[in-house]
């Protein structure tokens, strides 16, 4: 089947969990899979995080780009040098297994891929960043974290603006050096990785939107949730059409 007669493929990186009484399973979000298809128009498929089951070299051939989604286990603080604390959370080791080398190898060979929330922290450490555990409990920071109670809509309502560089990717992308976002994540980046930079921060100083310097692929990601509403926020979905049309010319090559 050539590329004319399909669309090209955007594996999602997935979390492990446990439900119904410790039933284990590989879970992605209903939005991010709607958000790849109907605002990047590309074909979703979630990839599970074991590395017992997947390999880097397996999932390149396989996908075209990649989406590094949220998900509530954090990034383990061995994979940045630092030592495991009760402020750092819940972890997803497996999932570090596979999306850690996974953005290094996207990195080197020029293949997309996009990354939220999580996956902005994933992109960060696999570069050789580092993370602060609770970016709350930092002197004149905002409170990122969701909302415990309300519905849906509260839940990701637009909670405060981003700022971008004059001269950066996302105001290109966006056509604004200002945009309002939802903001649902408890850690944060502490120091940018090699090559990683920091294109937008929100009012308080925390980094918001980065990007790989002189990465030959789509390297965008951002800490807040652009695939809520993604086909109708005019924030999300110059975001996702301009992943779509990276995937799409990946897949051309």
């Amino acid at each position: 089947m050539t590329l004319g007669t399909r669309r090209p493929v955007v594996g999602i990186i997935g979390n492990n969990h446990l439900i119904n009484d410790g039933w284990p399973v590989h879970l992605g979000g209903r939005m991010v899979t709607e958000a790849v298809a109907q605002a990047a128009g590309c074909m979703p498929i979630i990839i599970p995080s074991d590395p017992r089951l997947v390999s880097i070299p397996e999932l390149l051939d396989l996908c075209d780009g990649f989406l590094l989604t949220g998900g509530r286990p954090n990034v383990h603080p061995e994979e940045y040098g630092e030592e495991e604390t009760p402020a750092h959370g819940t972890f997803d080791r497996s999932r570090d297994a596979v999306a850690l080398p996974l953005v290094r190898a996207c990195v080197e060979r020029g293949q997309p891929f996009f990354g939220i929330c999580r996956g902005f922290q994933e992109v960060n450490v696999a570069m050789g960043g580092t993370l602060y555990p609770e970016i709350r409990e930092l002197p004149g920071r905002m409170n990122h974290r969701m909302p415990p109670d309300g519905t849906q809509e509260e839940k990701f309502a637009l909670r405060h603006k981003v700022r971008f560089s004059k001269d950066g990717p996302f105001r290109r992308v966006l056509g604004a050096q200002e945009v309002m976002t939802n903001t649902l994540h408890g850690q944060g980046i502490k120091t940018a990785g090699a090559r990683v930079r920091i294109d937008g921060h929100a009012p308080d100083g925390t980094p918001e939107a980065i990007f790989i310097e002189d990465a030959p692929g789509f390297t965008l990601s951002v800490q807040w949730h652009p695939e809520w509403q993604a086909v109708s926020d005019p924030v999300s979905r110059p975001l996702f059409a301009a992943f779509g049309d990276a995937v799409r010319e990946w897949a051309l090559n």
